[in-house]
């Protein structure tokens, strides 16, 4: 799955349009990488840890002369650490409901369809006093 496949079923399960979440998803990703950067640890409880990671310098074998020995400077870098619910899930083959996650969806337009009808019948009455005053 690309990024692209993976902001399109997540409109689809959220209810949301696919700019609101390619944004969402690069704001999230934008985080990660700055915390990451700085040296933090970030944990998504049931997900996973997102953590900076300190190699430390090492020899290694060139490939393409194995006779040859290399010295491999020290270096930071990420890593990631799945959670419970990660494993479970990679383990057994089912993954979590996503019905709270519609649910939510569904209650978040609903609340937007209200607001904007709201705001529709009180244009309505607004437009007819200003007229019946004029």
């Amino acid at each position: 799955m690309n990024k692209a496949e993976l902001v399109d079923r997540v409109a689809e399960a959220t209810g949301q349009g696919k700019s609101e979440v390619d944004s969402s998803l690069r704001a999230i990703l934008g985080v990660i990488t700055e915390e990451l950067a700085k040296g933090s640890k970030i944990t998504l409880v049931g997900f996973g840890t997102f953590e900076r990671r300190n190699r430390k310098a090492r020899t290694g074998v060139n490939p393409q002369n194995p006779t040859q020995k290399i010295k491999i400077p020290a270096k930071k870098a990420p890593a990631f650490t799945a959670g419970s619910e990660l494993k479970l899930a990679v383990q057994t083959g089912k993954a979590p409901s996503l019905a709270g996650i519609k649910k939510i969806a569904q209650t978040k337009n609903a609340a937007k369809a209200k607001v904007k009808q709201a705001k529709a019948a009180s244009k309505k009455k607004t437009g007819t006093k200003k007229k019946a005053k004029r």
